[in-house]
């Protein structure tokens, strides 16, 4: 039994007219996040990076050569507020690892771009990020992965409406 357990067992005692299943998945997907996020903010503090500066600059070195994108395409990329952008990239500036450089494809745009020390850092940081995941899905088979995989994409694919 885990925690969501005992409040679906409480649930079923108080109100045995409610089906609480799907309460019971969802309970699990927040404990889970809360899981995720606390062991990986280790990793992301190791490497002196917040969640959403590990984000940036993870979204820019898997672009490819040139580890730089337009603001807007960061924007689709990372699925965050402009506002919010904004000052992400200031925070990554000021630190020395983006750069907004003049977009070669429109004079009047800007790109951002990884500077030497924002790749070196996101190649150091997404080894340790990669281990972190292993170990926290340690507990599960390779099956099970797979499995879990499968019908997490499903799932997500029916709230994205794809």
């Amino acid at each position: 039994m885990d925690k969501v357990d005992t409040i679906i067992s409480q649930w079923n005692q108080e109100k045995p007219e409610l089906n609480v299943d799907s309460m019971a998945i969802i309970g699990r997907f927040k404990r889970i996040t809360q899981h995720l996020s606390q062991e990986m903010g280790k990793t992301f503090a190791l490497h002196d990076l917040s969640p959403a500066g590990f984000d940036m600059l993870a979204t820019l070195r898997r672009s490819g050569p040139g580890y730089a994108l337009s603001p807007n395409e960061l924007l689709n990329a990372m699925m965050v507020t402009s506002g919010t952008m904004t000052n992400r990239i200031d925070q990554l500036c000021k630190v020395g690892l983006v750069e907004r450089l003049k977009n070669p494809d429109d004079g009047r745009g800007f790109i951002i771009a990884l500077t030497p020390n924002g790749f070196k850092k996101i190649d150091a940081a997404i080894i340790d990020h990669v281990a972190t995941q292993d170990r926290i899905m340690s507990g599960l088979s390779a099956s099970e992965k797979n499995q879990l995989n499968g019908l997490l994409s499903s799932f997500l694919t029916s709230l994205d409406g794809e």
